[in-house]
């Protein structure tokens, strides 16, 4: 039975039996911050399983997108190696909130199988918890499995949980018996476990009691109502309906499998070391399709961290097949071709699937390159010994080898790794990026040392109430403060003054009380209050204030509403995998990071601006309002990945173009912004682009400073602003005619010079080398006497001086039969550069560097036979 077929039997069974189909959920868990990836079917169902938010049904049915490579389910260097272990895979799964338990979820589980599948019912095993005595007597009495065929285990087998928090409870699993009918029928525990841990007995299906709400303490507490959870793979029971050894083996991964065949040229072999390559490379082109089709990008951080070593590690085993050029796009293209009738997005981001992957292969291919000029430091050939754990995580962190490439390449020329000094330095990094993360907003923020124990509480148990979205100035009271070095700290009782969050900085303004007065140059949040800090004048009463925001800081709101119509606008040009990964809204400019592969042109940035300003122009009103978080998500609101939301958010909207989660401060209406205007665009991060743009006044005198820029070009090159650029290409083509002759003019004094050294050339070990000063107008006009000089030498190596106006550069080349036998260009302009006091590097066969000391460069160009020599004796042998 094809998957396919699988899949919609399943679908079909349990809507049959009044389930709701419910579509798979994003791979990106955007509403729980607890999770890396989506991992299981239930992920999307967490809040209704603990009663916080109600579904309009009580049965669901889903065959939900999962990917286990991160966090607690992390499944990736086991890929490839075995017969089950995928990164990404699809989880059939049917859910009850609330409505029937365990009587009915055995019953359907052992019904779909043997009814609509066709599975043996005397093949079929269960396994139960060991306390749970009620699942154990259903096997017996509604499936009719003998009692031998029901065997108890621990909360190791048979115990769920999503995470260390959450819906969890005893679970049974569904095996199915794949030995042949002579096989003994009756096992113990132990005779079981090593015949599942074989894989001649398969588990095929999870189905989970959820009866409890793990907490932080670890307390187990009963859920408003018991629900079911079940979880089946569809590669697993595709593969034993199949009669297949290996999920691999199946439809669902053969055809890539096929594709890997025709890129690489090489048959598969599942036995062979090289099986393992090509099962790594079917399963990554699956995960890498779906995350990035979800909006996934590959960066150094987080989930994106995750999709790039899943890229990489696909890219080093495409190298081991002898490829070294992109490969995994072509066969994400066949994923999309297999997959895309059932998921949709696949075909809808095809182009930015395949642009961000080969991109990224691209980029991997390229420290390849640079690393193996590395390993060749730390590990020549024709040597021994052990490569550091420094040296080895070097290798990893800065050119993306992993550790078992490196180890791999290091036994074929015979060395070791020190793989604890590895993991030493793996654990600091780890460390170093907690320590990152772990910031977070302490009294030191705002005012000098204190703590929330000095603050002297001047009105008890109060709220502090935030009114800064609707009112600039405010009479109210001060709650508590701490007055240190002619300094103060204040909670007001209304808070007008808004807390660096969301990209937006933090206000600043006054305070005036009776006899005193401070400016607000600090604002933060600390718990659940904002404090706001700064000198003081006079002396310090308690009682009635007045806090006035600064207005003119207050034009943050015009760049923060920009921001998102600048964000909705992108996706518009660019496509939905454009996510915000990073902002700035000041009070004189924004800044926006989002995720793409590559910049953008002319056009695509003239039509984003387009689109802000007839929005801007349009003069919208900009609703701001609260709602629950599942209607607003519904709705269509973007939410920032791994945000944590409450129940109810703050939802800002520009009607028909923008809808956004956002606690952050905006206009009334669009038309405050004035005018938007783009600064520039830039690369922020592999990955991630920036775009910095001004608004209203700002953005006015920046097309001011442009109109004075061009009447100052337009007055010195004597034209007109509307024959500027005709002025500037009539005069830059009489500069290349004069370049042109300048050039041909080098170029008979470079053949000159080239014939001048090649005259003097000695001869070592039958190869000639050259060395000299010349005169030469710039770098382009050195490398191409460099490209004559390795033409006239034939057979040899050369290094000259090259004085450039005021400042000097070495240039190495050597001709490619020596290449082939081992001398480099880069080698030897670097120990020639060593002894001038500078430094460089290039390619093998030519290669520049700089002098720091001039005065030694003669010294240096007089010992360069003395530095060559050995190279050719050695190129000889």
């Amino acid at each position: 039975m094809k998957s396919a077929e699988i899949r919609q039997r399943f679908i079909d069974y349990f809507v049959r039996n009044g389930h709701t189909h419910v579509p798979s959920s994003s791979l990106v868990p955007a509403d729980d911050p607890t999770l890396l990836f989506t991992n299981a079917g239930m992920n999307q169902f967490k809040a209704t399983f603990l009663g916080q938010e109600p579904r309009p049904y009580k049965r669901a049915t889903t065959v939900q997108k999962c990917v286990r490579a991160g966090g607690k389910h992390n499944d990736l260097e086991q890929v490839g190696e075995t017969a089950r272990h995928h990164t990404f895979f699809e989880m059939l799964g049917n859910f009850s909130f609330g409505d029937y338990f365990k009587r009915e979820a055995i019953r359907f589980g052992y019904e779909f199988f043997t009814e609509d599948l066709g599975f043996e019912p005397d093949r079929i095993w269960a396994t139960v918890h060991h306390t749970d005595d009620e699942a154990y007597e259903l096997w017996q009495e509604v499936a009719g499995l003998p009692e031998d065929r029901v065997l108890r285990f621990g909360d190791k087998d048979n115990f769920w949980q999503m995470a260390d928090t959450g819906p969890c409870g005893p679970c049974s699993e569904i095996h199915y018996d794949q030995r042949p009918k002579k096989a003994k029928k009756e096992l113990s525990a132990e005779e079981f476990e090593a015949l599942t841990e074989a894989g001649e007995i398969l588990e095929l299906w999870n189905l989970v009691f959820m009866q409890f709400d793990r907490d932080e303490e670890g307390t187990l507490n009963p859920l408003p109502k018991p629900s079911i959870d079940t979880g089946a793979g569809l590669e697993r029971i595709a593969a034993a309906l199949q009669g297949v050894d290996s999920n691999f083996h199946t439809d669902l991964f053969m055809p890539l499998i096929g594709r890997a065949e025709e890129i690489v040229a090489r048959k598969y072999e599942a036995e062979d070391e090289s099986g393992v390559s090509f099962r790594v490379l079917a399963d990554h082109a699956r995960a890498a399709a779906f995350l990035i089709a979800d909006g996934v990008f590959p960066t150094n951080e987080g989930r994106g961290y995750v999709l790039r070593r899943i890229l990489r590690r696909a890219g080093r085993h495409a190298w081991l097949l002898g490829r070294r050029e992109p490969t995994l796009y072509e066969i994400c293209d066949t994923v999309i071709a297999e997959m895309g009738d059932v998921y949709r997005e696949l075909v809808d981001r095809r182009d930015h699937i395949l642009r961000t992957t080969q991109a990224e292969e691209e980029r991997f291919m390229a420290t390849i390159d640079e690393g193996m000029q590395r390993f060749d430091e730390v590990a020549p050939e024709g040597g021994s010994g052990t490569i550091s754990g420094p040296d080895a995580f070097r290798l990893y962190d800065t050119f993306g080898f992993p550790l078992d490439l490196t180890e791999l390449m290091a036994r074929e020329r015979g060395y070791d790794v020190d793989t604890e000094g590895f993991e030493r330095e793996l654990e600091q990094q780890r460390e170093r990026s907690r320590k990152a993360r772990d910031v977070t907003v302490t009294p030191e923020a705002v005012g000098a040392d204190w703590s929330v124990e000095d603050l002297e509480v001047h009105k008890k148990d109060i709220e502090q109430k935030w009114v800064g979205y609707d009112r600039l100035t405010v009479d109210t009271d001060v709650l508590a403060s701490v007055r240190q070095n002619g300094r103060i700290v204040l909670a007001l009782e209304e808070n007008p003054f808004y807390a660096e969050a969301g990209g937006q900085v933090s206000d600043r303004g006054h305070v005036e009380g009776d006899g005193w007065s401070m400016e607000v140059e600090e604002v933060a949040r600390l718990e659940d209050r904002v404090y706001i800090a700064g000198p003081i004048e006079g002396e310090f009463t308690p009682g009635p204030v007045r806090a006035v925001v600064d207005g003119a800081r207050r034009r943050t709101q015009r760049n923060h509403t920009a921001t998102h119509l600048l964000h909705a606008a992108l996706r518009q040009v660019l496509g939905e995998h454009v996510t915000q990964a990073g902002s700035l809204v000041a009070p004189d400019r924004l800044r926006f990071d989002f995720t793409h592969t590559g910049p953008l042109s002319d056009v695509e940035l003239e039509e984003i601006e387009r689109l802000v300003n007839e929005e801007i122009w349009a003069d919208k009103g900009v609703r701001k309002g609260f709602m629950p978080y599942r209607d607003a998500i519904d709705r269509g609101a973007m939410a920032l990945f791994g945000e944590k939301y409450g129940d109810r958010v703050r939802v800002v909207e520009v009607p028909g173009f923008s809808l956004e989660l956002c606690g952050g401060c905006h206009v009334e209406t669009t038309g405050e912004i004035g005018l938007f205007k783009i600064v520039s665009e830039t690369g922020s991060a592999a990955g991630v682009r920036r775009i910095e743009a001004v608004t209203s006044s700002a953005a006015y005198e920046r097309v001011k400073a442009q109109e004075r820029t061009l009447k100052q070009l337009s007055e010195t090159l004597k034209t007109s602003p509307d024959n500027l650029v005709k002025r500037a290409e009539t005069l830059m083509a009489e500069g290349r005619a004069l370049k042109d002759q300048l050039q041909e003019a080098l170029s008979g004094a470079a053949r000159d010079q080239v014939a001048e050294l090649v005259g003097v050339a000695e001869e070592v070990n039958g190869a000639k080398v050259v060395s000299g000063t010349i005169e030469t107008a710039d770098s382009e006009s050195l490398r191409a006497f460099g490209d004559r000089l390795r033409d006239r030498l034939g057979s040899g190596v050369g290094v000259v001086v090259a004085r450039m106006g005021d400042r000097d550069a070495l240039l190495a080349v050597v001709t490619d039969d020596l290449i082939g036998r081992g001398v480099r260009a880069d080698s030897v302009v670097r120990e020639v550069a060593k002894l001038a006091g500078g430094k460089g590097g290039g390619r093998p066969h030519m290669a520049q560097a700089s002098t720091g000391d001039p005065g030694k460069t003669q010294e240096a160009l007089a010992r360069v036979t003395e530095i060559v020599r050995p190279m050719l004796e050695k190129a000889k042998s």
